[in-house]
């Protein structure tokens, strides 16, 4: 075999995955691109998402308005699984969102999946979002009843702009309610911990559920919720 043979051996991309939501009786098709880099691969923490969506015991959801559906925000979102499943499952109208170069194989995965999307009337949206970036952050908006996250908290010179996206869904101008973000989160590092202490001085955080450890790892996915202080508990955090 030539080199330039073995060379494109090594970036053909794996069969797509299938992950069947036994709620709706359907099956979400996800292509995956690892030669790419980390935002074009599953991750544990993903699918610990998918698994609450699909026996309806996501934490914090709020009921859907008659009115219209509900909104959810995925930051993060790398190759649409969570967001995709959400829109299926829930009939949301879900934004998907990631650096620029993620977002085509992200729109590939959501046209791929649209017929699992048609039953229930769920739409998926896919949108750039730089956390930190004001101008993006803008342009997506905050019209959401839920943020959603996994395995976001990885590289620790994004801990910052991450928590200054979260301040600007959750917290600033007045919002139609509450919004809550649900993150679902594989600790790998003792640096994380600083992660955690700078959001607890905006957002009351707490752990609403727990995976058992698979795959050999010591701890498992664990599930937090985040959402906004009192303004005085803010304040006394400082």
């Amino acid at each position: 075999m030539t080199e330039a043979a073995v060379n494109n051996h090594e970036q053909d991309p794996p069969a797509p995955q299938i992950h069947h939501l036994h709620s709706i009786n359907s099956t979400i098709l996800i292509r995956q691109l690892p030669f790419q880099g980390l935002s074009f691969q599953l991750w544990p923490a993903a699918a610990t998402l998918v698994s609450l969506l699909d026996r309806q015991a996501l934490p914090l959801l709020p009921p859907p308005s008659p009115n219209r559906p509900l909104r959810l925000l995925e930051l993060g979102s790398g190759t649409g699984l969570v967001g995709i499943a959400a829109a299926a499952v829930l009939g949301a109208a879900v934004t998907v969102t990631d650096l620029p170069h993620v977002l085509p194989n992200l729109q590939f995965n959501v046209d791929a999946n649209a017929a699992a999307l048609a039953p229930r009337g769920g739409h998926v949206r896919v949108a750039a979002l730089s956390w930190g970036d004001e101008a993006q952050m803008e342009e997506v908006g905050t019209k959401f009843d839920v943020v959603l996250g996994s395995d976001v908290v990885y590289h620790d010179h994004l801990y910052e702009p991450l928590l200054q996206t979260l301040r600007f869904l959750l917290l600033g101008r007045e919002r139609e309610r509450e919004v809550v973000f649900v993150m679902a989160h594989l600790k790998r590092w003792k640096k994380e911990s600083a992660f955690f202490k700078k959001a607890n001085k905006f957002f009351h955080v707490e752990i609403v559920h727990r995976d058992s450890p698979t795959n050999g790892d010591r701890v498992g996915v664990n599930v937090y919720t985040f959402v906004r202080r009192t303004h005085a508990a803010v304040k006394s955090s400082k």
